[in-house]
């Protein structure tokens, strides 16, 4: 090495030497975003230099991010899409620039982190002149560049995904960016909570971290971003009145508009009572008009916020930038969620930004038992297009649901059926075999055979028995399932792991698969949709169909002990050892096994994907009944060597006379 190269090598060491006794830049992010973000259409909507003006509700929560900031801890609980995740990017991009440092970037799963880098971090990096020289392109050679992992001058970014415990370990960070909190899993990989470990990572630098923790809001006393915003100043962002000039924040319940007609909404004024046209939203979010953020929270609360460094904001899709979500859209789509939970919970969470209450009180048993329809148990009525079962095993008999699901997962109980004896012998389990080759009549004439059927393993006591039962009869029709904790929507089983099972002796390794079941979530979905109205007689005649969802009830054969089994539980908030509130299915009464048995037969309906089927493949089963070819079993059945014998089913059961205090 030459004196020169030396000298230089020398020099570039001194002047990041320097570089890192510097203070921290008084530039704020906002102003930096304004000055140096270029907006990708790769990833935006509107494509250019980055505005704060467009979404001024963005300028508070950006500066508290900045370095010079007291705030360590900032919680954003806001709507979707009104530009948390562009502002979470901007503050990376300041970082990079002007107060590098260790940078951890937290997403739901590693597959979402890796889309963030490719959809926004590396255009982020391409588009911004200021960071492009800063960040070598990934072509080169050794550049630290990579989809999760991005290399700069005084720091690194990581991108990680809450599921792996590694990443979120991986090393000590001064920032770190939780977005869409809401969505990660209770404990990952055994270690405990995704957002302390995370947050653990900074412990190194103390008072000069910072944490950004945004996310659309989910289920009240679950929501993790509802749980921190408590525990924040709780501020709001507050707008002038174009016709009094008086202070508030919007609230849905002042957005009025004629039944029917979403086109006539406006916001009416808490103070004076004038109707706003939603074209005054632009003057009233102006900060140079006096909208601003004001806390919320008791005294207390902001007391102790501000000791700890904590500032939490709300925002509505109310507040949503002309030409994005509007007033109107809101209206419309609200008259449209009505009736439907579901559609109610997103409008709750993704526009309104706010938590869903779950209904957790069960539907009376009564009210159900004198709505039954016409029909009987063991046959399978029109509309009634793949049959899935539930199995709940239980000390002296194992207990069987058949359900019927068609369009839009309407259900139809089509049988109860009871295999009585001692489940550690082989006998009840050789009955448990045939049911899976028996049929049932279809109101076409077809005959019809299970689908899947599903068996719960929980039981501890008998566990390895239902493993070796479930590797004998194979993957394609039983599947063996386990409960699990948390309301996980999106994907209520999860799976498969695979499990050893031993049998005569012999050990086989990964021998059973094992779905693991979010009973809260079905039970949840079955007690929405046994609330659902039936349609009147005079609605039935005109072609009304029963709402998505609807579950039908026979009356032959349907006793009161089934349908208090079936809504045994209800859902009750109670609190941890570490004080935080969660949700959690109580039984009311001893016998829940017609609940159990719906949620596993549920469960094996998700999972053949009916809640994803088109119409022609409705269509195509329909036909198939219709044109009578019982030869052929529905879809997603396979086809079994032979028709075997039905089981005996007890008749002391579903009528005649009872057993034990069943009635």
């Amino acid at each position: 090495m030459s004196s020169a190269e030396a000298f230089e090598g020398a020099d570039e060491i001194r002047r990041a030497w320097l570089a890192g006794l510097a203070p921290d830049p008084t530039l704020t992010v906002s102003e930096w975003s304004d000055r140096h973000r270029i907006l990708s259409s790769r990833g935006a909507s509107e494509a250019g230099p980055y505005r704060t003006a467009r979404t001024p509700f963005m300028r508070k929560i950006m500066d508290a991010l900045s370095p010079s900031d007291p705030a360590r801890r900032v919680v954003f609980m806001k709507a979707a899409q009104v530009g948390a995740t562009e502002g979470g990017n901007n503050w990376i991009g300041f970082c990079m620039h002007r107060a590098p440092g260790p940078f951890l970037a937290v997403q739901p799963t590693v597959d979402m982190a890796k889309r963030l880098s490719q959809q926004r971090i590396e255009p982020l990096i391409e588009d911004s002149p200021a960071l492009r020289e800063l960040v070598l392109p990934s072509r080169s050679r050794d550049s630290g560049n990579t989809i999760l992992a991005k290399r700069f001058p005084g720091g690194q970014l990581i991108l990680a995904g809450a599921n792996s415990a590694v990443g979120l370990r991986s090393m000590p960070a001064r920032w770190v960016f939780c977005d869409e909190v809401d969505a990660y899993p209770g404990d990952v990989d055994g270690e405990g909570d995704p957002i302390a470990l995370a947050e653990a990572r900074t412990n190194s630098f103390g008072h000069r971290s910072k944490i950004f923790l945004a996310s659309t809001p989910t289920i009240k006393g679950l929501s993790r971003i509802e749980r921190e915003y408590e525990l924040s100043d709780q501020q709001r962002y507050h707008v002038p009145c174009p016709e009094c000039g008086a202070l508030q924040w919007l609230k849905f319940e002042r957005l009025r508009w004629e039944p029917g007609q979403p086109e006539t909404v406006r916001y009416v004024c808490e103070h004076c009572e004038a109707e706003i046209a939603e074209r005054h939203k632009t003057w009233m979010m102006d900060e140079a008009n006096g909208a601003d953020w004001f806390p919320t929270a008791a005294d207390d609360i902001q007391a102790k916020a501000k000791a700890a460094g904590i500032v939490g904001f709300h925002i509505s899709g109310l507040y949503s930038p002309l030409g994005w979500l509007s007033w109107e859209d809101i209206a419309r789509d609200w008259e449209s969620a009505q009736g439907n939970d579901a559609a109610l919970k997103t409008m709750k969470n993704t526009v309104l930004g706010e938590t869903w209450q779950e209904k957790g009180e069960a539907p009376d048993w009564q009210r159900l038992y004198e709505r039954r329809e016409g029909g009987n148990l063991g046959q399978v009525p029109d509309g009634g297009l793949v049959l899935t079962a539930g199995a709940d095993i239980q000390r002296d008999r194992i207990e069987v649901d058949v359900w019927a699901w068609g369009r839009g997962v309407e259900s139809w109980l089509v049988d109860h059926i009871v295999l009585e004896g001692d489940v550690a012998r082989p006998e009840v389990w050789a009955e448990l075999a045939d049911l899976l080759g028996r049929t049932w009549p279809h109101a076409s004439g077809a005959e019809m055979s299970l689908a899947r059927l599903a068996v719960d393993t929980g039981d501890g006591m008998h566990t390895d028995a239902i493993y070796a039962w479930a590797r004998k009869m194979g993957r394609g029709q039983v599947l063996a399932v386990k409960g699990r904790g948390g309301f996980d929507r999106s994907m209520p089983v999860d799976g498969p792991t695979y499990v050893d099972v031993t049998e005569g002796g012999r050990k086989f390794k990964r021998g059973a698969q094992l779905w693991n079941v979010s009973g809260a979530v079905f039970k949840s979905e079955f007690y929405r949709f046994l609330r659902l109205s039936r349609p009147t007689d005079e609605e039935l005649a005109d072609g009304v169909g029963f709402p998505a969802g609807y579950v039908h009830i026979p009356r032959g054969g349907v006793t009161a002990e089934w349908l208090k089994q079936a809504t045994a539980e209800q859902l009750m908030t109670i609190k941890t050892r570490q004080g935080y509130q969660k949700l959690e299915w109580q039984k009311t009464r001893d016998r829940n096994e017609a609940l159990d048995c719906r949620v596993y037969a549920r469960a094996a309906a998700w999972l053949m994907g009916i809640d994803r089927w088109d119409e022609k493949r409705w269509a195509e089963l329909e036909a198939q009944h219709n044109t009578g070819l019982d030869e052929a079993p529905p879809a997603g059945v396979p086809n079994r060597p032979q028709q075997q014998q039905a089981p005996r089913r007890p008749s002391n059961w579903m009528g005649g006379r009872p057993r034990g205090n069943w009635f």
